[in-house]
């Protein structure tokens, strides 16, 4: 079991957060899409559910069951490149990881990307993965065509061009209307980014807001709770030359003060959490403005060997700023002790039924505790706050809600649920999850 990996133990599955586990009845490794549609036949045969799991970064019980666990770790590589029309077909259970690094070899990329890289495609996707940007979305958005194994076995291909209705949902699909065994990627010529990162006073952010996000092609904060100071991103695209990152730098900067140092800082506020204000002024203050070029994958994302949990609400672009002094003074207002900085960010309205941007430009806000840490009285104060603006919360990422309230905020909702139960009309691939978020 890796440490960037979920894993299961004497029986019992636990994801990588470690807040969801479950004892799946048996585990299927399939090598190929044929064995994985005969072991989704054999689970129905045998009155058994079947659920999917990557590498269980989802903080949700999305992947969780007692029936029949798919890994698709042998169902990966690229399938094809093709020049002509710019996409990348690659096998749903590849790392982001290795494909970001085997595109970089074709000299391609993906347009945008998440800031972690340690999930499936298919994980990914399933569950509305995203970075940030002004014009480019989630990494579903960039899904040109899905192949995916439905409850009766049989293997369907959607795009725009065919099953449109299927390819709208299953970009995000949940995994609730089928299996996903291979994903068709809009990608283009690799490209640099200038990367600008610096330290700058929270209300100044708020103040602003509007105008950097207007600036930037990509533009991301974190904020420190207990502080008035965040860190903020902006990254551009740039004609060069490639300066990355010096290794000695990168060493210090990402390894041993953003992983290392920060989670003895975890560690010193888990025990004594009356200083994490402390700690949190502190670490506030540690890392230093700094600019660098490099291509996009080295840019956009960056290693996190601090696990924790995390809620993440997608709320109207408009209200970010809103809700962000809500939730700021809602913390400094409480007796909370919250050692993990808030991330903001921001993607496009696109056209995924059950996107968290489905039909609204949105603004992301994501609060984390550390793993091992209570995080629910945080947790629920915060979803307070977003839920009062409409928001929509990942469905990879701690939440509360239900089919009632995602029918209210997802004007599609209707769409998705006529869709699975027309794919999927004996719920074999129901869990308690997918029973709470899209009803029986």
């Amino acid at each position: 079991m890796s440490s960037t990996a979920s894993g299961t133990r004497n029986g019992t599955w636990r994801n990588w957060g470690g807040n969801v586990a479950s004892r799946p009845a048996r585990e299927v490794e399939p090598a190929s899409v044929e064995e994985l549609a005969d072991a989704v036949r054999r689970a129905a045969e045998d009155g058994l559910k079947v659920k999917a799991v990557g590498t269980g970064h989802s903080f949700t019980s999305i992947a969780a069951t007692d029936g029949v666990l798919i890994r698709p770790q042998l169902l990966t590589g690229i399938r094809r490149i093709d020049r002509d029309s710019m996409t990348v077909t690659v096998e749903a259970g590849t790392p982001l990881k290795r494909l970001n690094m085997a595109l970089a070899r074709e000299g391609l990329s993906l347009t945008n990307m998440g800031d972690i890289m340690e999930q499936t495609v298919s994980g990914a996707t399933s569950t509305g993965t995203h970075g940030t940007g002004r014009e480019s979305g989630s990494i579903a958005a960039q899904i040109t065509g899905l192949e995916l194994v439905t409850a009766d076995g049989s293997v369907l291909h959607c795009s725009e061009k065919e099953n449109p209705d299927v390819f709208a949902a299953a970009r995000i699909g949940l995994g609730a209307l089928g299996i996903v065994t291979a994903i068709t990627f809009a990608v283009e010529p690799i490209f640099l980014l200038t990367a600008r990162e610096e330290p700058m006073p929270f209300d100044t952010v708020l103040r602003d807001f509007d105008e950097l996000w207007a600036e930037n092609e990509h533009f991301e904060f974190y904020w420190f709770p207990h502080t008035g100071s965040t860190n903020t991103k902006r990254n551009n695209r740039s004609a060069g030359p490639q300066r990355p990152v010096g290794q000695v730098k990168a060493l210090f900067e990402d390894e041993f003060l953003s992983n290392g140092v920060f989670q003895v800082a975890q560690w010193v506020g888990r025990a004594v959490p009356a200083t994490i204000p402390a700690i949190a002024q502190i670490s506030s203050k540690a890392l230093s403005a700094r600019t660098y070029t490099d291509i996009p994958y080295k840019v956009f994302t960056s290693p996190r060997r601090v696990r924790f949990v995390e809620m993440e609400y997608a709320v109207p672009r408009g209200a970010v700023v809103e809700t962000l002094r809500e939730l700021k003074t809602m913390v400094d207002r409480s007796d909370l002790k919250v050692s993990f900085p808030v991330e903001v960010r921001t993607a496009p309205a696109d056209d995924i039924t059950l996107s968290t941007a489905s039909g609204r430009d949105s603004a992301y806000i994501a609060v984390h505790m550390a793993k091992g840490t209570p995080y629910m009285r945080y947790f629920t104060a915060a979803e307070r706050i977003f839920t009062a603006h409409e928001g929509r919360p990942h469905w990879g990422k701690v939440h509360t809600r239900d089919a009632e309230y995602f029918a209210e905020v997802y004007p599609r909702f209707g769409e998705f649920t006529a869709l699975r139960d027309r794919l999927d009309p004996d719920r074999l691939f129901q869990n308690d999850y997918l029973r709470r978020v899209l009803g029986a």
